[in-house]
């Protein structure tokens, strides 16, 4: 006979939603519900034969503690919560990995999701942790304004924001210095003879996306090379908008030479158009991609390390969650440029 049927008629008119409660093992086992709690609590005070007969009902039953009850005795729910950006993109996978592994070295357990880059989103997401009463949020801000999470950081719930700053409110932040990392990366391209160099960035209201445009014009500013308006581009992602970008830039008597990418999702487009033209282009991505070493040429990057971004910022939220008095600060990384072909070919003209 199938399992899933004996336990049915082990357990009739059970039903979805109906969970076992400490009453039905207490019955089940036939002791009190203190031996029950104590047993499940991990507190002295029971005999082994009767520990052995409660958990062989907690097994039979399929019971599991309600930890909403010792929220409302203990006042901590040993969760926390992770606003990201977009679940899918590569970037925030070691990201996420790393706060999870901070959370999981600290018995608490990571509740995260993702804004879409939607501020409203991002919001009703951070508040709907907040009402499962996380004890604390990591927060990749899509939006300018943070003044909603003031009520909840007040109430003690540790808040430290990743990868960009919060809006009008004093939080802490990790973040990669990307205007520094965009300015080395163009610095390297014009080491390389060029002049003529694009930037396709993303939105323009996005804090990474300015950083990088600032990085940009300051790096082609300290050589004294002027800066045409058809050579920028920022907007959104998607490979549409891109490609068009990277075409404009690509085409007419006086082309660009060399380009800098605003980000992963972008690189990934341009390098699809680059393949397309017969003249070869320079390349540097800012942030790594998968697969870049084995492309002919190899993309050189501006990388940022996602992992220690996420470490970082989970250690910092934990430090104010064992109570250690500090004030906010803006944790500032550094990127490294890895070198692997497409940032080192010359002007083809």
């Amino acid at each position: 006979m199938p399992e899933t049927t004996r336990r049915a008629e082990r357990l009739p008119g059970n039903r979805y939603g109906n969970r076992p409660t400490m009453k039905d093992v207490a019955a089940r086992a036939g002791v009190g519900l203190k031996t029950v709690s104590r047993v499940v609590n991990g507190e002295p005070g029971v005999t082994p034969d009767t520990e052995r007969r409660v958990q062989e009902a907690i097994e039979a039953l399929g019971f599991r503690r309600n930890d909403s009850a010792r929220v409302l005795r203990k006042g901590r729910t040993a969760s926390i919560g992770l606003v990201l950006e977009d679940l899918a993109d590569p970037f925030y996978g070691p990201l996420s990995r790393a706060v999870e592994e901070i959370a999981r070295a600290h018995g608490a357990l990571l509740i995260n999701g993702s804004s879409a880059e939607d501020p409203e989103r991002e919001q009703e997401l951070a508040l709907a942790l907040c009402a499962r009463r996380v004890d604390g949020l990591v927060v990749i801000p899509a939006g300018n304004d943070h003044r909603y999470l003031e009520p909840e950081i007040r109430a003690g719930v540790a808040t430290v924001f990743v990868d960009r700053p919060a809006g009008l409110i004093e939080a802490d932040v990790v973040m990669s210095d990307n205007f520094g990392g965009a300015r080395d990366g163009v610095a390297h391209l014009i080491a390389h003879g060029h002049r003529r160099i694009g930037f396709i960035g993303d939105m323009p209201r996005i804090h990474t996306a300015a950083e990088r445009l600032r990085g940009y014009r300051a790096a082609m500013e300290d050589a004294g090379i002027p800066v045409e308006g058809r050579w920028m581009s920022l907007g959104t992602t998607s490979p549409e908008r891109v490609r068009r970008a990277a075409e404009e830039m690509l085409s007419g008597p006086d082309p660009v030479t060399a380009v800098l990418t605003g980000n992963n999702r972008v690189t990934v487009t341009v390098i699809r158009v680059l393949a397309g033209h017969s003249r070869r282009t320079a390349l540097v991505g800012f942030d790594d991609i998968e697969l870049a070493d084995l492309l002919q040429p190899g993309v050189t990057v501006v990388a940022q390390d996602a992992a220690t971004l996420g470490r970082t910022a989970a250690e910092r939220l934990f430090r104010r969650l064992d109570g250690v008095p500090l004030a906010p600060e803006r944790i500032l990384l550094p990127t490294r440029l890895i070198t692997r072909g497409s940032g080192e070919l010359p002007p083809a003209d």
